[in-house]
């Protein structure tokens, strides 16, 4: 690629005039403009123009989903051939349009199962899962920057681990719970700077919790959500263990979830700072419930009315607001199992 003919980065203004206008572009048109010359491309793909566009207000919000792609079927075949493959998709709040990522490396057939997804600082993370060939769990991590639309890999985890909760803030990742090769419930918890790769341990939460849910309330704490110990396979508990950022501590919450329900992919987080379910929020959406928190009240909302029934997919805003149903083209329309919001 030729470097820019002029040295300026818009000819005849001033570069803070520039980057004003430059901050302004819709996410759509980076990939274009970074073809405009080297400089433009270095600028539009780099953590401090992110960083510009967010203090300004120019962020978009995304949400990004782990989503079964459309079932194969054999040369006249009526039945889906092996597992479903998963994959990342990408719905657009504000267009309603939606996208397809290109394949997290080493998985070109599909996503590993049971992945993780979190943001931090408009870039993507996927952590963990299990192989879709073999069912062996995988410490995998990969890192998408929606800005360059390209992966690369993050530092492994430092354990293999399955169904534990996933939260981020302030440019790291936190891990906690879920359970080891053994099936054998976790207390242990991690911390993943996405920006140096490298991971810290964190204190160990009071008990073991598989198949926990993470979420971040108020900036200040992640909430790690129910799970059950070793011995009392799905006997999902009503308390949570919450670490403060502040003071890098664990505290024990009881009764903030409805024993016996699974919180996987429904925890939301009311006006008030408490927890709820989104699978109470519609009849529509009460099994096989998955949210993504997309900010100013809004929340994509995917679910059915009864297990193993087709998703549909719905916009809400606020708790307690109506769901508005979202049109989705087949190819969209697999069983979204989990997903984050990612601002870019």
């Amino acid at each position: 690629m030729e470097a820019c003919p002029f040295s300026e980065l818009i000819p005849g203004l001033p570069d803070e005039l520039s980057l004003e206008c430059l901050s302004r572009l819709p996410h759509t048109a980076q990939r274009a403009a970074s073809a405009v010359c080297r400089r433009w491309r270095h600028l539009l793909q780099s953590r401090d123009f992110y960083h510009l566009r967010r203090k300004l207000g120019h962020t978009h919000k995304l949400a990004c989903l782990v989503q079964a792609l459309p079932s194969q079927l054999p040369p006249g075949g009526r039945k889906p051939v092996g597992p479903p493959r998963y994959a990342i998709t990408v719905f657009d709040p504000e267009t309603g349009a939606w996208d397809l990522l290109d394949p997290v490396p080493d998985y070109p057939d599909g996503l590993p199962l049971f992945c993780r997804l979190a943001s931090c600082d408009g870039e993507l993370v996927v952590l963990g899962g299990w192989d879709p060939k073999t069912y062996e769990p995988v410490a995998d991590v990969f890192v998408y920057d929606l800005a360059a639309r390209r992966w690369r890999r993050g530092a492994a985890m430092p354990r293999r681990a399955s169904f534990f909760a996933v939260g981020a803030h302030g440019g790291r990742v936190y891990v906690a719970g879920g359970h080891d090769e053994g099936k054998n419930a976790l207390r242990s918890a991690w911390a993943y700077d996405v920006g140096r790769g490298e991971w810290a341990e964190l204190a160990p939460m009071s008990r073991g919790r598989d198949e926990c849910e993470g979420v971040v309330v108020a900036g200040r704490s992640f909430w790690v959500v129910s799970g059950y110990g070793t011995e009392e396979q799905g006997g999902f508990e009503g308390s949570a263990e919450v670490y403060e950022f502040g003071t890098r501590e664990w505290r024990r919450v009881e009764g903030v979830w409805e024993p016996g329900r699974c919180p996987s992919s429904c925890v939301g987080v009311g006006s008030d700072g408490g927890l709820f379910d989104w699978a109470g929020s519609g009849e529509e959406v009460r099994a096989g419930t998955c949210r993504v928190e997309l900010g100013g009240g809004r929340t994509l909302v995917a679910g059915s009315p009864y297990e193993g029934g087709r998703q549909g997919f719905y916009m809400a805003r606020g708790q307690n607001g109506k769901l508005e149903r979202i049109g989705v083209h087949e190819e969209f329309s697999g069983f979204a199992r989990a997903g984050c919001c990612v601002e870019i």
